[in-house]
């Protein structure tokens, strides 16, 4: 016999492992474009220009009847989105968990989103309320399908490999962010070379990243895999899932404990990446052309980040890193406040600072929750995971709508969001990550 042509049940493993690791990174490939391109950079400012030509003579649209200002209604339209997610994602996950069946309920969720997006491509005039609408779908669609993608980590990474593989999967999607953005670029400073107006240019950069969503999430539907699970009972309805979903976690309440820590700073986060450009253009009176560099600065440095951060973690453990990036985040997030007005080298400064901690802090938690998961329970509690993720992630964009419409002041609303990061930095100083694996019936690292 060729023992040359002989595979172990091990190495066999090995590989089917590694083959489905690849394709889960794949999914953070496909679809934080959606994030860079739409939120972070176009879609901001786009339709706060948008509800601005729809606007009355006091600077104020009517939605349903309901006075908002033009400036805030991107930061309501975030802060609606993520409370259908909430609506949405208990009912996925308990089918999830009760099916065993991810990958269709991924698939759904993928192409609702990206066919969403696609549909801002027709986002014109004073069309606010369809920006609003398809800014809703797609934002609830990703925070499904987040949810389910992050459910696999537990099942294709073993303890040891977990926070290489989540601040992998973070750098693949930054490093697609970077890629893409470079052609928005060329193509929104070169608008009038291709013979397009600078709206036009806007519209199809929103509609690429939906079609980049949907062709590259292919890849990850091939290659993972469903797992069967023993039978469950029934999910319950809405709600009442999540209800039992947290009456489970009560019994395990060092996990809530630190799912509570990450609500509050990713909210701080989650803010700073939807509203950052808004800043920059109308507080600091920068073009988009300066904040397409400035975002594409961070998705590059985010890369590094991210990986450098994962070395720190295999040093220093999961959680002091994290620390240390909650942090900076925090010195960064009161330097901006400062920032001179029409001065984008510091700006580029201040994206340089979020790029280095943002991909990191992101993966690090994913994983650490990660280990805190009862075996069995993945799609069920990273549900409330992601929950956590956007659960209050409409208390962030909507504080930064209020402090402006009261204020006027960007650079106010800027500043409301430090309380986030020093909340969370002393809730997760306060929870013991080895005894909280350890209550969940899993191995703990050496080092975590």
């Amino acid at each position: 016999m060729d023992t040359d042509t002989v595979r172990s049940p091990a190495a066999d493993d090995t590989a089917g492992r590694r083959r489905e690791q690849r394709g889960w990174y794949f999914y953070d490939w496909a679809c934080s474009v959606y994030s860079t391109t739409v939120v972070t950079v176009f879609l901001g400012p786009y339709l706060t220009t948008v509800a601005e030509a729809a606007a009355d003579a006091d600077g104020f649209v009517h939605p349903l009847g309901v006075p908002v200002r033009a400036g805030s209604f991107f930061a309501y339209a975030v802060s609606l989105s993520v409370v259908v997610a909430v609506l949405v994602m208990p009912l996925v996950g308990a089918a999830a968990d009760r099916t065993g069946r991810k990958k269709p309920l991924l698939a759904a969720a993928a192409y609702t989103g990206a066919a969403a997006t696609a549909g801002m491509f027709f986002l014109d005039g004073d069309r606010y309320l369809l920006g609003g609408l398809l800014l809703v779908v797609a934002n609830a669609a990703q925070s499904v399908a987040m949810m389910l993608y992050n459910s696999y980590l537990p099942q294709i990474a073993p303890p040891e490999e977990r926070d290489a593989v989540s601040s992998r999967g973070w750098a693949f999607g930054y490093a697609a962010g970077a890629l893409v953005l470079v052609a928005n670029l060329v193509l929104y400073t070169g608008h009038d070379s291709f013979g397009v107006s600078e709206g036009m240019a806007v519209r199809i950069c929103l509609a690429s990243a939906g079609l980049w969503w949907g062709a590259f999430a292919l890849i990850p539907l091939r290659r993972l895999r469903d797992r069967r699970t023993p039978a469950r009972e029934a999910a319950l309805p809405g709600f009442r899932q999540l209800a039992a979903t947290v009456r489970d976690m009560r019994r395990h309440p060092l996990t809530l404990a630190f799912l509570l820590a990450y609500l509050v700073y990713n909210d701080g986060i989650q803010t700073v990446i939807s509203q950052a450009s808004v800043y920059g253009s109308k507080e600091l009176g920068l073009g988009q052309s300066t904040l397409i560099v400035a975002v594409l600065l961070v998705q590059v440095l985010a890369v590094a980040g991210a990986l450098l951060l994962g070395r720190l973690a295999r040093r220093y453990g999961a959680k002091r890193t994290i620390l240390g990036s909650l942090v900076a985040w925090t010195l960064t997030l009161g330097a901006g406040y400062f920032l001179p007005a029409g001065a984008p080298v510091w700006f580029f400064v201040l994206a340089a600072g979020i790029g280095l901690v943002l991909g990191g802090s992101q993966a690090l938690s994913r994983s650490l929750f990660s280990h805190l998961v009862p075996p069995g329970k993945e799609a069920e509690y990273f549900s409330a995971y992601e929950i956590s993720d956007r659960g209050l992630s409409w208390l962030g964009p909507l504080l930064f709508g209020l402090t402006y419409q009261l204020t006027g002041s960007y650079r106010d609303a800027i500043l409301s969001l430090v309380g986030f990061f020093v909340l969370g930095f002393v809730l997760l100083a306060r929870v013991p990550v080895r005894r909280a694996i350890a209550d969940a019936g899993n191995p703990v690292p050496q080092r975590i």
